[in-house]
């Protein structure tokens, strides 16, 4: 058997974010509303880093014990070097603000890497419901095409044929950091006027994917981490998308940004950005 195909790396994805998303949303509703916590994952016990940490020794307990020898990153801190070429990158909740505040738009995002290429990706809205698969769950495998899975039911996903940028509705997102939410907010004066609108969902993960499924048209932001966008932006491509994304060891603290958009206004928009100040780096 090959270790390394895509189309059961994609499998696994799918069947370990479905399960790590029915554990998120049975502990929210243990521990019942969270917002008193306003500071997200302020502690080591607060609740939305006990929920984090809990979702991310669930995938890295199921990835050891079905493939040992598999590499490992994650946002909360596992790490594990591969010794059969495959590393998985696990962002055990993409959208904490949103889990926090009970917006149903938070995600588990789980890839598959092999040399630095990711190969097969599964992201699932873990607030799209309860009843053991959780929400919808978007997934890729390289060069098998992208599919949203919802209601049982499995949908082949086009990015947007959307060619005017200024019809064009962008989502996008922001740094935690004063300095840089400012530099992303002058720049976002100069974008909002030459496209139809701006989205802010508040899951990076969920965004790319929503570039993948044609319920927007692009995708920028700087400084995001491999794990918040390495599922997605496959996801994302193999729907048709055009993906701009630093390698996946750059950090996100560099600010580099990822750009996914429809291959239509790509090209337009990428130039729109660079002259907003919001370029391939923010603030070189």
């Amino acid at each position: 058997m090959d270790h390394h195909q895509p189309i059961m790396l994609r499998d696994l994805a799918e069947n370990w974010v479905r399960e790590a998303a029915y554990a998120i949303e049975r502990r929210r509703r243990e521990l019942g509303d969270l917002r008193p916590y306003t500071l997200t994952k302020s502690s080591s016990v607060d609740p939305v880093t006990v929920v984090d940490t809990m979702a991310e020794e669930l995938l890295v307990e199921a990835i050891t014990r079905q493939r040992p020898g598999d590499g490992i990153i994650a946002e909360e801190g596992t790490e594990e070097r591969s010794t059969t070429g495959v590393s998985w990158i696990i962002d055990p909740i993409d959208g904490t603000v949103n889990f926090l505040y009970g917006i149903p738009n938070y995600a588990v995002s789980l890839a598959a890497a092999v040399d630095g290429h990711v190969i097969a990706g599964a992201v699932i809205n873990a607030a799209g419901g309860t009843e053991g698969a959780g929400g919808s769950v978007y997934r890729a495998a390289r060069g098998y095409g992208a599919q949203v899975v919802r209601g049982g039911a499995v949908q082949d996903m086009r990015a947007s044929r959307e060619e005017n940028l200024a019809q064009a509705l962008v989502a996008t997102g922001f740094s935690y950091q004063a300095a840089r939410r400012k530099q992303q907010a002058t720049a976002l004066t100069k974008i909002l006027p030459e496209v139809r609108d701006i989205r802010r969902q508040g899951s990076a993960a969920l965004d790319l994917c929503a570039v993948a499924e044609g319920r927007v048209d692009a995708f920028y932001e700087h400084g995001i981490h491999c794990w918040d966008y390495a599922a997605g932006a496959l996801i994302a491509q193999e729907a048709g998308a055009v993906v701009h994304t630093p390698a996946l060891s750059v950090p996100g603290g560099e600010f580099h940004r990822v750009l996914v958009a429809a291959p239509g206004i790509a090209e337009p928009l990428a130039e729109l950005l660079d002259a907003a100040g919001a370029g391939p780096q923010l603030g070189a």
